[in-house]
């Protein structure tokens, strides 16, 4: 943990040390996969050292998951809900300490690195008053002396493979619905970020051990792709998450499929925010800033289309330019930094081949940034590019800072740009006309899981469904009604009569 960097110390409060043991199965923690260390994205300096899991600790952890199920669905929902709200507390403890981790190890300012560890918790809150109210129906009978319900039972084990931009928001989204919902949980940590699955894991299997629950309902895993591979061919576990790229979460569907599992995909998004020409320009141009540079633009919400109405163009731009020219690039763990380094070296020099690609193949204009910064680290400056809508790299993701800018005349232009991408997670116009509004949320407006007004793309609330259409994946996590994903469905009918008339007056013998 590089013993002598005082910036370290803080990691000994929520169980790390310079040596970790990446693989929490049957209860204890075991690992004999490679040894590798996690490094700080600010200077690209080792942190911490962590043994992953082998196949073999995997296969031990699923034997054991496997058993816990039988034990955990059988557990009434709302002790359930009991036992994920004491993981909420646990993790409401510790906040502040895994709020700065997740910054020092993913790359996130530290605001965004506390309110993530938040948005768990509020999941937490959330699935406890869901334990209680997992309902069936009871539907009309067209047969006298029959009752038809319908009853929802735990799948038994939820797989959930996580990416490193979300490396605790997404495990919260997937783990405390299924938890509560009566599933076991066998979770593997971006590879990445493996002190953030070890030190999440710990708080809460100190929960289970303390309920004499076993440990195996939780399982979790460091490591890489032979991992993530096991869990998508593994025929125990009925669902799958992933989070991630569309082209590996295409790869991991079609896994799935092949054994007649089910997949919750969140995957790569291509975000526009739409302002009209009679928008609140501030309001915007300050939604925009968020939505673009937070998370150094590696949110899968981040917005990385703008599009303008030829009315407001120079007067947005004019703002956004100004906002970014004040933006402080640095260490995610000081105070008032607003953009903080790529999570990677290749991440870095996916930046810069973009920005040649776009410059050489696409003809953009670069209006501010386009550069890495010198130096440690792998930092890179929040870019604005003016460019057209039909250029190909405006359908593709450069996972960073990088704004495109582009203008239309009309409400139906600004809609079908919107829509030309292949991919549909977020979206949000900037209007006071109600017609507008009304247009952009109905059947021929934005076409996205997520369709906002006068708000960013980014930043959504856990009480809504979270995912997106086409090559996002078709996924729904988190709130309203995602936790029937999680569960299996029965249609029951139930005949407390003598008499065994058929279904459409059918009349047999």
């Amino acid at each position: 943990m590089g013993s002598a960097n005082n910036e370290y110390e803080f990691l000994s409060e929520i169980g790390l040390t310079s040596h970790n043991l990446g693989s929490y199965v049957a209860g204890k923690w075991q690992a004999n996969g490679p040894l590798v260390s996690t490094f700080n994205p600010a200077n690209n300096q080792p942190i911490a050292q962590v043994v992953e899991a082998s196949l073999e600790d995997y296969e031990q952890g699923l034997k054991a998951c496997e058993e816990a199920a039988k034990i955990w669905m059988q557990v009434t929902a709302p002790k359930r809900g009991d036992i994920v709200r004491q993981i909420g507390d646990a993790l409401r403890s510790k906040l502040d300490y895994l709020g700065r981790l997740l910054s020092l190890e993913m790359g996130k300012i530290l605001a965004e690195g506390i309110g993530e560890v938040q948005e768990v918790i509020d999941m937490c809150d959330f699935a406890v008053g869901l334990s209680r109210q997992l309902n069936g129906s009871v539907i009309p009978s067209e047969r006298p002396n029959h009752m038809m319900l319908e009853m929802w039972n735990p799948l038994g084990i939820v797989g959930v493979i996580t990416a490193f931009n979300f490396p605790c928001a997404v495990l919260g989204w997937n783990a405390c619905i299924a938890l509560v919902c009566g599933n076991c949980v066998v979770w593997k940590g971006a590879p990445t970020t493996p002190l953030i699955t070890i030190a999440m894991t710990k708080l809460v299997a100190e929960v289970l051990e303390k309920n004499n629950l076993p440990g195996a309902i939780f399982t979790a895993m460091c490591g890489g792709a032979e991992i993530g591979e096991a869990i998508a061919k593994d025929t125990r576990i009925p669902l799958v998450s992933f989070t991630g790229s569309s082209r590996v979460g295409s790869m991991v569907q079609q896994t799935v499929n092949a054994r007649s599992g089910k997949t919750l995909l969140e995957l790569s998004g291509n975000n526009a925010i739409i302002v009209m020409d009679d928008a609140d320009i501030q309001l915007a141009a300050r939604s925009v800033l968020f939505a673009a540079v937070g998370t150094a633009g590696q949110r899968c919400t981040t917005c990385r289309r703008l599009l303008l109405h030829e009315s407001v163009y120079d007067k947005v731009l004019e703002q956004l330019l100004t906002s970014y020219k004040q933006v402080k690039i640095g260490n995610p763990l000081e105070k008032g930094t607003l953009l903080g380094p790529l999570h990677t070296p290749e991440s870095k020099r996916n930046f810069e081949k973009g920005i040649e690609v776009i410059k050489s193949q696409a003809r953009g204009k670069i209006l501010t940034g386009g550069k890495a910064v010198e130096g440690e680290g792998n930092f890179v400056e929040p870019t604005i590019i003016e460019i057209s809508a039909d250029a190909a790299v405006v359908k593709e993701e450069l996972f960073g800072p990088v704004l495109y800018v582009l203008k239309f005349k009309s409400f139906e232009e600004a809609v079908a740009i919107n829509n030309s991408v292949p991919q549909g997670l977020s979206s949000s116009i900037f209007t006071r006309n109600p017609e507008n509004i009304f247009r952009w949320i109905g059947p021929l407006g934005s076409d996205c899981g997520i369709v906002n007004v006068n708000i960013p793309t980014n930043g959504a609330e856990i009480g809504g469904a979270f995912g997106g259409e086409k090559a996002t994946g078709g996924g729904r996590e988190a709130g309203s009604d995602s936790w029937k994903q999680y569960m299996r469905r029965s249609t029951c009918t139930i005949n407390y009569g003598n008499e065994l008339p058929l279904a459409q007056g059918i009349n047999f013998g």
